[in-house]
């Protein structure tokens, strides 16, 4: 049975926009990472249980919309509209190196599956790929797009697939940083886009209230599934490839059965919008946060 775990009101002290959960394989914590209105990054770290506190990092300004954790769960990325992504040493809760970004905010980032390189996407409609040593822009790949929402690395290493505010998803091959695909269905912007892990699927989800399922490799569109009440804000696969969940500004969280393309669960706990859901390394849990400025922890059947 689906359930909720455990709920920690006034997380922040703000609404909650990002979040991510890695276990470090240095310490064996499993670490989940918040990212709010407030400027903050939070660490937390889930044992018996329970959130616990385990640092609160400043240095951001204007929200932070963005937070990823690296394969290893040992350092966090953070973006905010103050054009600055920030790395964060995970086991000594310090600030690592600032990114500038600019001149226009990075609205999304995530680690590629080497933890070598942050993508991430911006009003300008480019993906910049920055060095996690360097703190330098290595590369860019044009979406010749409207501002980019969202972006997903494959987790094979091979694609990079970007989501934009007129509903257009952009598929890379980052070897050779060719635009491959260019699919269309939605109408409207792609908050949230997610490749399973077998990278022969990508979820999308959009301000039209669709989750789409598209075929990598053939470039079509293989499902539409509805459900959401509204604006579908994030969508996540499972590490065991069978589910998804996704989140929505209708305030409920949904977990789905990836063939059956059918939810199997809604949760009603949130009181406002929730922006993100994410699963944990073994999909045991799913971890998401809220407007209402809560992170709650559900707990899944394997």
């Amino acid at each position: 049975m689906y359930s909720v775990q455990h709920k920690k009101e006034q997380a922040h002290d703000d609404s909650i926009w990002c979040c991510a959960w890695v276990k470090s394989d240095k310490d064996g914590v499993d670490n989940i990472v918040t990212g709010g209105v407030d400027d903050l990054v939070k660490c937390w770290q889930w044992e018996n249980d329970e959130l616990k506190l385990r640092w609160t990092l400043e240095g951001h300004q204007l929200g932070v919309v963005s937070v990823d954790i690296n394969p290893t769960g040992t350092v966090a990325a953070s973006s905010s509209l103050d054009a600055h992504i920030r790395l964060w040493d995970l086991e000594v809760g310090k600030q690592m190196r600032a990114i500038d970004a600019g001149p226009v905010d990075a609205w999304t980032i995530t680690f590629s599956p080497d933890g070598r390189f942050l993508a991430s996407g911006s009003h300008t409609g480019k993906i910049n790929l920055f060095g996690v040593e360097s703190g330098k822009k290595e590369s860019s790949l044009d979406t010749r797009g409207k501002f980019t929402l969202s972006v997903a690395y494959s987790p094979d290493g091979r694609y990079i697939a970007s989501g934009a505010l007129d509903g257009i998803v952009n598929i890379f091959d980052i070897q050779t940083g060719k635009l491959l695909h260019t699919l269309e269905g939605h109408a409207m912007p792609i908050r949230s886009l997610c490749f399973s892990p077998d990278s022969q699927l990508l979820a999308t989800g959009s301000d039209d209230g669709h989750i789409k399922i598209y075929d990598v490799q053939h470039a079509n569109l293989a499902n539409t599934v509805s459900g959401h009440a509204s604006w579908v804000l994030s969508v996540h696969f499972c590490p065991d490839n069978t589910h998804f969940v996704s989140s929505s500004s209708d305030k409920t969280v949904k977990v789905w059965d990836a063939t059956a393309r059918q939810y199997v669960a809604t949760f009603y706990d949130h009181y406002d919008q929730v922006w993100q859901a994410k699963y944990n390394g073994n999909g045991s849990k799913i971890v998401s946060v809220s407007d209402d400025k809560a992170i709650h922890v559900y707990d899944c059947p394997l």
